[in-house]
């Protein structure tokens, strides 16, 4: 009862103060600036990058209001309705603060927008892909693979580069917020890929402690099978990674075989989460010593002929760890 008899109280005063002349019904709506949202894209521009600035509003018509935009304190445009705009972000270490005024029926209203540019590039690894020495290729994830992906933003906060690592790095995965990854300093992020999908995309926003000044990017990051290869192991050169067999290559006497599983998982072919089973023709061959990947043929004298080699690897815990390769041999 006492709050019923609070509000009525209430309400009597404004009607009173309202008559009175004390407070105008304009006063009662209040005019607030948080009712004009301001949209910017790219929310991180790079250095003269065009960057796109549109009003919108909850609780005005913008399209029947005069609206003036200025660059640096100079007026641009204006105009019934003008709710966009369009600027270049300065060059790197600059600043440019665009205002505008929307002058509604209740009062006037300003927004201002501070645009410092940065550039941010994303450099990625699969840290668990093999590929046979002297490769001049990039070793490429394939599915279940582990990738590291390194921020590497560069901020200018006047007249000094900052130091990346004293920057706070908030990453995404997939559009997904990825917070323990996320933090001051962190601006590497390590992730196995999705082996349902053929790439993820991650994005990062990298920005000073005192969020002055921001940069952000982002990188899809495909995924490959793996590729079984096969080169000749010369006893006094040995390998020849120069090119790899063709199909129907010829060998006479004695020959060894060695097999690169391309961007297989581990890198480390040593490592005995690996099966490796090789065939003649479709018959097993079991291969004696530690590098499984190699196998010797020897070729009767006298004979001649084809026959299918074919090699097919396992990785014991990844169901999507698998590979397979064949070629035919002449003799």
């Amino acid at each position: 009862m006492k709050f019923k008899k609070f509000i009525f109280l209430s309400l009597y005063l404004l009607i009173i103060l309202i008559i009175s002349g004390v407070i105008s019904p304009l006063q009662i709506k209040a005019v607030s600036p948080n009712s004009i949202l301001v949209n910017v894209v790219p929310e991180n521009p790079a250095p003269n990058e065009n960057v796109n600035i549109t009003l919108n509003s909850y609780a005005s018509n913008l399209d029947s209001v005069l609206i003036v935009w200025f660059v640096d304190a100079k007026s641009i445009v204006s105009g019934i309705g003008k709710k966009s705009f369009s600027v270049n972000a300065p060059a790197f270490g600059g600043e440019t603060t665009v205002t505008v005024t929307i002058s509604l029926p209740d009062g006037e209203i300003e927004k201002v927008i501070t645009i410092r540019p940065a550039s941010m590039f994303l450099l990625w690894q699969a840290n668990d892909s093999y590929v046979p020495p002297f490769y001049k290729g990039k070793a490429l994830p394939t599915p279940d693979s582990e990738i590291k992906i390194i921020a590497m933003p560069e901020v200018k906060a006047g007249a000094s580069v900052v130091d990346s690592k004293n920057m706070i790095y908030t990453w995404k995965q997939d559009y997904t917020n990825m917070p323990e990854s996320s933090g001051y300093g962190k601006n590497s992020f390590i992730y196995i890929n999705d082996y349902l999908e053929n790439s993820n995309t991650v994005s990062v926003i990298a920005s000073t402690v005192d969020q002055k000044y921001s940069a952000s990017a982002s990188i899809d990051v495909g995924t490959s099978e793996v590729k079984i290869l096969f080169y000749q192991n010369d006893t006094n050169l040995g390998t020849i990674w120069e090119h790899s067999l063709y199909d129907g290559y010829k060998i006479e006497g004695d020959a060894i075989l060695e097999a690169a599983p391309y961007f297989i998982s581990p890198k480390d072919l040593r490592i005995p989460v690996l099966s490796w089973v090789w065939s003649i023709n479709n018959n097993k061959i079991d291969v004696s010593g530690s590098r499984k990947n190699i196998i010797p043929l020897k070729v009767q004298e006298g004979t001649s002929g084809t026959s299918k080699v074919r090699l097919d690897i396992e990785n014991k815990y990844r169901i999507f760890g698998t590979a397979d390769g064949e070629i035919n041999v002449t003799f």
